[in-house]
């Protein structure tokens, strides 16, 4: 009885019991003691390992034992020891949802019934051990999951059910299950722990759609949360580690289904929609030299009616595919739900406004500006366009029960403490550090600056910069000078823009520079503009294609100013949202999820690292295509670049963008904002030091970078394990070969060899899916949802003596810079949809947080590591509270001024302008 006393010992409890659905999963915990008996009958009380539900055993797992009490322990007696039976008990968490449609209740009530007859949901446990006479895996008996019916009107979020197995002595431990729902409907498994084994509870956190055989036939398998290098899975564990990469490949053929948990590259061949006509025609981006893009997730629709090369579209609100588990959980989806009525409504009324009175399509005042959050929109739908325009639009009931009153937008911050704050240059300026997009100022090295656009195409390389236009600005310092001190400073936006100004300024309502600032350091550590270029396509030797304005010196140069800091805002708010925002956090790290879940097993430690890293982003990734960044979208109806705007990132990628130059210190160096520095707690000195974006991100960086040393070094010890990797190996590899294919031979890629290019590649991953991509993303409506601060589109040029608007804009500059900027509808909806992306949802999951934190992993030094950095993130939080409260840091710090919290890594549900979350998922 020696062996079955040390197999069997953790399994007897002091009093059974099971777990009450409506009761918790720590309260259940807390009231189940173990006892171990051992030669001397101590008692020993098992550790707390986690909040979490664990499994009750029966009292009785002894019963059916046909071994002599009084048999010998010694090991000569072990070994021909007959196997002994026993019971262990699995509890099994599953998630409802909040709220239930009428079909899904109906469904719901016959899976209850039918539950009792043998159309339920079964469980198998597979040991990490194979069975010497099989040379399988050894399985335990299949087990019912018991309660469904009797729970299936339980109102609580989560509800724990239970299920027995039958396993003997020489099973092992158990290291995967098998479920199959047998049901009709879907059900979100959260998570399985088994409990009766003498090594402890087992924990299976599994955060999955269970679908029904009916839609996806065969067994879902589900691991243990001990992580395992490929070299190290054990044998009885082999086989599924395969199986189940193999089913999330799936075979690249065939439309998708929503029920599908495939992942599969494409290019992105669904922008535009020529079976609505030609004008909706775009070019498919991805695999071509001239349109090269990364890959998307592959839906496999049919092809358009009009394009054998187009995929056909599916328009909202019927959903595309992506694979089951990412699309949002109910909370965001709710919020997304809310968002998306909010936006129609904003969207309708300016529209309806305008269709009714031509009055009110542009903005003649500011006060027109100032109403749409102080006096809202009134709502007085008559003269029967009631039933003809509502019924053409989504959530028809909702807008009707609400289409009398007023629909007021928040105040954005911007001017919530200095409603002028945006018309002075040092906010101007400040924004250019410290605003939603701090990421294209550079240290300028070279005056004047030169364009590397091909002359022969595009004119001369020389800019109209001249040193007596920023001369009398420098503080009696010469331009070299101020270069030689780290001084001068340029946004540049000339090369990205040119090629395309032809084409949009050919569109309706549609007029753009491309264009150069220039910014000078004062001796207050803040910046000035000094100068804007302007730049127009060259149109012969006499053109006037470019042309510089300075600060002003009377009231006509003080509204062309106001126009030329328009205008590089409007070129900012381009950059920003097609290549920083999109490209950079959204679409580039789209191939590395892809390959994650194509070539990692949830098994593999750097899978489980980057889990959370992942959440969401291939869904949100999908709702682009399908509302924002697609043909007549609200990126091409927004955004000043119009059609050209997706060429305009795919020119981005294959221009200007990098992997090796996306981690934080790279960025820095490469746009001379920082200079590699041991000396430094971090590594860098800034060149600015008061940059509030760098300031507080080196923090970030540095943390998730030690978070991700420690972690790298703990599973891979030698180089040599990196190498013979072949899960991470055929994931990087497959990341660049496949995932961006366009890009595969650049000589910048990262090699894959030992542990500080795993650190590296990872840790540029993780900071731009969660610090980089909130830097970017949740103050666009705290500092665009204003129009004037930064107008996405301009619709005028500046005129010059002799141009025909010239004398309007002498009569009422004032009219003619408002109506320069989006009209009423352009606006309403750009505020709409940032507001949307401004937004946290409740069930957020930020930087230093994850799902079920201390049982993520099965490795106890590993989950100790992470809670020493998520204690170092609210150190961090704690830092960058105290600079925005120093008033010697004026770029974060005075009158009117917003402090910088983009960087603080926790928030509120809501607009809040801060937070950090785990992942792109807005």
């Amino acid at each position: 009885m020696a062996l079955t006393k040390q197999i069997m010992g953790s399994s007897l409890l002091e009093r059974s019991m099971f777990v009450p659905s409506s009761s918790s999963p720590s309260s259940f915990f807390n009231s189940t003691r173990f006892l171990v008996p051992l030669e001397n009958k101590r008692v020993v009380r098992m550790k707390r390992a986690a909040k979490f539900p664990v499994a009750a055993i029966s009292e009785d797992l002894m019963k059916g034992s046909s071994s002599s009490p009084s048999s010998s322990s010694s090991s000569s007696s072990v070994s021909t020891e007959k196997p002994v039976k026993f019971k262990v008990r699995a509890v099994i968490t599953v998630r409802n949802k909040i709220k239930e449609d009428f079909k899904e209740t109906i469904v719901k009530h016959i899976d209850a019934l039918t539950d009792r007859i043998g159309r339920n949901v079964v469980l198998e446990l597979v040991s990490t051990e194979i069975d010497p006479k099989t040379k399988s895996a050894k399985k335990s008996n299949e087990a019912v999951l018991k309660d469904w019916s009797k729970k299936s009107n339980l109102k609580a979020e989560r509800v724990n059910y239970t299920a027995e197995f039958i396993v003997d002595s020489s099973f092992g431990e158990p290291g995967a299950i098998t479920v199959t729902n047998k049901h009709q409907k879907e059900f979100f498994l959260e998570s399985i722990t088994i409990e009766g084994f003498a090594s402890g509870p087992v924990h299976f956190p599994c955060n999955s759609w269970v679908q029904s055989r009916k839609d996806l036939p065969g067994k879902r398998i589900f691991f243990s949360n001990k992580p395992y290098l490929p070299g190290d899975t054990p044998a009885g564990l082999r086989l599924l580690r395969e199986k189940e990469l193999r089913n999330l490949r799936g075979d690249g053929k065939g439309v998708r289904n929503l029920s599908d948990r495939i992942y599969d590259y494409d290019i992105y061949n669904d922008l535009g929609n020529p079976d609505k006509g030609i004008e909706l025609a775009r070019p498919n981006l991805g695999g071509s030299d001239m349109y090269p893009y990364p890959r998307r997730c592959r839906t496999g629709r049919e092809p358009s009616d009009t394009d054998m090369y187009a995929e056909s579209r599916v328009e909202k609100p019927l959903p595309m595919y992506v694979p089951r588990d990412e699309r949002f959980e109910e909370s965001k989806q709710n919020t997304f739900t809310v968002k998306r009525l909010k936006a129609v409504l904003h969207n309708l009324i300016p529209g309806l406004k305008a269709s009714l009175s031509s009055s009110n399509q542009d903005f003649n005042e500011f006060s027109d500006v100032d109403g749409l959050y102080s006096e809202g929109l009134l709502i007085k739908l008559g003269w029967g366009l009631q039933d003809d325009v509502l019924k053409k639009i989504p959530f028809v009931s909702k807008i009707q029960e609400s289409s009398q009153g007023l629909l007021k937008y928040d105040t954005p911050k911007i001017i919530s403490k200095d409603k002028f704050a945006w018309l002075r240059d040092d906010e101007f300026a400040r924004q250019a550090i410290a605003g939603v997009n701090p990421v294209n100022i550079e240290r300028l090295q070279v005056f004047p600056p030169v364009s590397k656009l091909d002359p022969e195409i595009y004119g001369p390389q020389e800019s109209a910069l001249k040193e007596e236009h920023i001369l009398n600005q420098l503080n009696g310092m010469t331009v070299q000078e101020a270069i030689n001190e780290n001084k001068l400073f340029m946004i540049d936006y000339h090369d990205i823009y040119l090629p395309f100004l032809e084409g949009i300024n050919a569109l309706d309502g549609r007029k753009s520079y491309a264009t150069r600032t220039i910014f000078f350091l004062t001796p207050r550590s803040t910046l000035k503009p000094v100068a804007i270029e302007l730049s127009l396509p060259h149109a012969g030797p006499n053109s006037r294609s470019k042309r510089v304005v300075t600060p002003p010196v009377d009231a006509t140069t003080n509204w062309m100013w106001q126009l030329a800091k328009a205008h590089v805002c409007s070129n900012d708010a381009g950059v920003h949202q097609l290549v920083n925002h999109w490209l950079r956090t959204h679409a580039n790290l789209e191939p590395f999820i892809l390959a994650a879940h194509r070539q990692l097993s949830a098994m593999h430690p750097i899978f489980k690292l980057l889990d959370p890293h992942m959440r969401y982003t291939l869904e949100i990734n999908t709702l682009a295509r399908q509302s924002l960044i697609h043909a007549d979208g609200i990126i091409e109806n927004c955004f000043t670049p119009g059609r050209y705007a997706m060429e305009i990132s795919s020119a981005a990628y294959k221009n200007f963008w990098r992997f090796d130059m996306d981690s934080l210190p790279a960025d820095l160096i490469r746009r001379g904002m920082a200079v590699a520095d041991p000396t430094q707690p971090h590594g860098l000195k800034l060149i600015l030091e008061d940059y509030p974006y760098a300031a507080d991100g080196i923090l970030i960086w540095s943390a998730i970078e030690d978070w991700v040393r420690t972690y790298v070094n703990h599973y891979y010890p030698h180089s040599s394990l990196i190498c013979n990797d072949k899960e991470l190996q055929s994931w990087y590899s497959e990341s660049i070969n496949v995932g961006h294919a366009d890009l595969r031979h650049e000589n910048w890629w990262p090699t894959l060899n030992n542990s500080e290019d795993l650190v590296s590649i990872l840790s540029t991953l993780i900071w731009n899916a969660s610090a980089q991509h909130a830097a970017l993303n949740f103050g666009q409506y705290p500092y665009g949802g204003y129009v004037p601060n930064r107008p996405p589109l301009m619709r005028r040029l500046i005129p010059e003596e002799g141009d025909p608007e010239y004398a309007s804009f002498i009569a009422d500059p004032q009219k003619y810079f408002l109506n320069a900027l989006p009209s009423l509808l352009q606006a309403t909806k750009f505020m709409a949809v940032v507001d949307t992306l401004s937004t946290h949802s409740p069930d957020e999951e930020y930087l230093g947080e994850r799902q079920q934190p201390s049982i993520w992993s099965g490795d106890a030094e590993i989950v100790e590591a992470f809670y020493d950095f998520s204690a170092k993130v609210q150190q961090i939080e704690k830092v960058i509270d105290g600079r925005n409260l120093d008033r010697t840091l004026r770029n974060r710090c005075g009158a009117g001024v917003l402090p910088y919290e983009l960087l603080a890594p926790s928030s509120e549900p809501g607009v809040t302008c801060r937070g950090v979350p785990n992942s792109v998922s807005t």
